[in-house]
């Protein structure tokens, strides 16, 4: 008998002695963790109670973000408090699952892989292996470029830059000479200024002009305002009418780019079936989460360039990972990086060696030209990052003429002062004005880090929307309005409508109707056609991701949250260009300030330079297209 056999027979045996067949039935599972757990049992009848608890808490995991179980974090703990049930010390817990014939490593064709300290469902742990190798190798490939071309283009390009050194530059120089980017960067800090002249300077190399470049984002609001931003950006470059007629100016939702099939893991691209494309912009590429950044760079071919831009310190994906956050991780330039961006753009750069693998692929804009050097919220911003708690509060009571703070927040007044923040707004709906009423709403937005609950978006939107029927004498069982703004919550391909864009309820000659924003104006829709949606005067901080208004009020709930978090709280702050007003007790400011939300996964440890921290031998995926072969758990 095999020896690994033989162990897992012992340690099986062992484990019956103190198996409890009542125990796990006893646990508080949810839906998903439950279904997960009986389909275990059919494949293993005998599986120990431990690694059916351990699925059960990696399924919860999974549904909160990360990719991955951390057992090193939950070891010796009751998951559960309200239940005896102890998980054990991480090398017992280790072995235990080692043991188990649901459990595999790195390659296994297992429903889970256990990878160190870290256990995954099968498919995420394909994912992050293979996205990492995929990487890597995209990273390593370097493209024919003329470089006195690029110098002539970029010193041309960003001649407007009086910034030493120039990021911007520097991150198109890079863009051009790598067959992958990440460029990061806050809000204000040009990455869509950086991005139009890049694929300019891209177009003006040598064979450029045959280039299929494709522009996309995660949502279709993204999409749809990057196309916009590049129509504006590009009719003031200083390029020939056939470069500018080459810059793309339309672009893709993800998930359309790849050919999302409904509900099913499977996408239309893949490897076998890859993306017609030379060049992919990914804006908002925080946003993605681990499984469909996977799909998508596994869909791009291999000679193709993938240009990411995102915001590191941004909330991140709502699904399972932070790839974008990883991706920036260890990055710097070496000896050789820094000069030779410095012969070719001119600019200073400093040697910093990289701790990652993808090293000089990644930079990082840090010039804002929205928020000033006096600014209170640029400065509010990088306390906030820095995890200042008391510099946070200490400015907040500075008075400064951007920044505000009510401590003691009741909802009798947050109600009082989100209708007047609200009243010019409304005024200028009654005017039956598209164009008016827009601009007045994103004068003013209310934003929140929860939906629930009084403090929340539904409480909120539902005590704001009663005050404003009764102004206007507007039955309360009535939906329509004049003035309802809402938000869509799923994509319409067919109305040219996508999740996360606002609509505003306004009179027209043929009744009410809910104007959009499009290309060639606002488009009105009857209410009866609208996909499902929520009203809107107030939105989660998530939902507000990639948007601009001119005042935020953000509010934080009264007690304690999970949701309250570092990159939360910047989010919401950065949505402001000119004001930001914070209603939360001090309490709830410093745990979002002091609370760095950290999703557990390994795709930063496999792009690490340390040979050391880098998982064993990958196997090849097995035979077939894609993740297909995998287990669907």
């Amino acid at each position: 008998m095999p020896a690994k056999i033989r162990r897992r027979k012992s340690i099986a045996d062992m484990a019956r002695s103190y198996r409890s067949t009542a125990m796990l039935p006893d646990l508080p599972l949810g839906p998903l963790e439950r279904a997960l757990v009986d389909s275990l049992r059919r494949l293993d009848p005998a599986a120990e109670p431990l690694v059916l608890a351990s699925a059960a808490l990696l399924c919860a995991a999974l549904d909160n973000g990360d990719v991955c179980l951390p057992l090193a974090r939950r070891a010796g703990q009751r998951p559960w408090p309200e239940h005896g049930f102890c998980l054990p010390p991480l090398a017992e817990w280790q072995v235990r699952l080692a043991a188990s014939s649901l459990v595999g490593t790195d390659g296994d064709f297992t429903p889970l892989i256990l990878v160190g300290e870290r256990l995954y469902l099968a498919r995420y742990q394909v994912y992050e292996r293979q996205l990492a190798e995929q990487l890597l190798s995209r990273a390593a490939a370097l493209p024919a470029v003329d470089e006195a071309q690029l110098s002539e283009s970029l010193t041309r390009l960003f001649a407007f830059n009086a910034q030493q050194p120039d990021w911007q530059r520097l991150a198109a120089a890079q863009a051009v000479r790598r067959r992958l980017a990440v460029i990061s960067g806050g809000p204000g800090t040009g990455k869509t200024t950086t991005v139009v002249r890049l694929l300019a300077a891209l177009l003006e190399q040598p064979g450029g002009a045959r280039l299929a470049i494709g522009l996309a984002a995660p949502t279709g609001k993204a999409a749809a305002r990057m196309a916009e931003a590049i129509r504006n950006a590009k009719a003031s470059l200083p390029v020939s009418e056939a470069i500018r007629a080459a810059l793309p100016d339309e672009a893709r939702t993800l998930h359309r780019l790849l050919g999302s099939r409904g509900d099913s893991p499977q996408v239309r691209h893949n490897a076998a079936n890859p993306l017609a494309l030379d060049v992919l912009v990914v804006d908002e590429a925080s946003m993605v989460d681990l499984a469909l950044m996977a799909k998508l760079v596994d869909a791009l071919p291999p000679n193709a360039r993938l240009i990411l831009l995102g915001d590191k310190d941004q909330l991140c994906a709502v699904e399972a990972g932070a790839v974008f956050a990883e991706l920036c991780e260890g990055r710097g330039f070496d000896a050789q990086a820094a000069a030779d961006l410095q012969r070719i753009t001119g600019q200073p750069v400093a040697v910093a060696p990289p701790t990652s693998r993808l090293g000089d692929a990644v930079v990082l804009l840090t010039h804002s030209h929205r928020f000033a050097g006096d600014s209170g919220i640029g400065e509010l911003a990088r306390r906030i990052n820095g995890g200042d708690v008391s510099g946070t509060l200490s400015l907040l009571k500075e008075q400064r003429s951007d920044l505000a703070w009510n401590a003691q927040p009741t909802p009798a007044d947050l109600l009082e002062r989100l209708d007047r923040g609200y009243a010019p707004f409304l005024a200028a709906a009654k005017s039956a004005d598209p164009q008016a009423a827009f601009a007045a709403f994103n004068d003013f937005r209310a934003l929140c880090a929860q939906r629930e609950g009084s403090w929340g978006v539904a409480g909120i939107n539902e005590a704001l929307e009663a005050r404003v029927k009764r102004r206007n004498q507007v039955a309360s069982r009535e939906r329509w309005y004049v003035g309802r703004p809402v938000m869509v919550r799923q994509n319409d391909y067919a109305l040219g409508l996508f999740n996360g864009d606002i609509g505003i309820c306004l009179h027209s000659e043929f009744g009410l109707r809910v104007f959009f924003e499009g290309e060639a104006g606002y488009r009105p829709f009857a209410p009866a056609r609208l996909p499902s949606h929520d009203s809107a005067f107030a939105m989660t901080v998530h939902k507000s991701q990639g948007s601009e208004f001119s005042e935020v009020l953000l509010v934080l709930p009264e007690q304690p949250s999970p949701l309250l978090s570092r990159s939360l709280f910047y989010t919401g702050i950065t949505r402001a260009k000119h004001k930001v007003e914070i209603w939360g007790l001090p309490a709830r400011l410093g745990e979002a300030v002091a609370t760095r939300a950290e999703r557990a996964a390994g795709l930063a440890e496999r792009l690490a330079v340390d040979p050391a921290t880098q998982p064993g031998p990958a196997a090849p995926p097995a035979s077939g297209a894609g993740h297909a072969q995998l287990p669907l758990f």
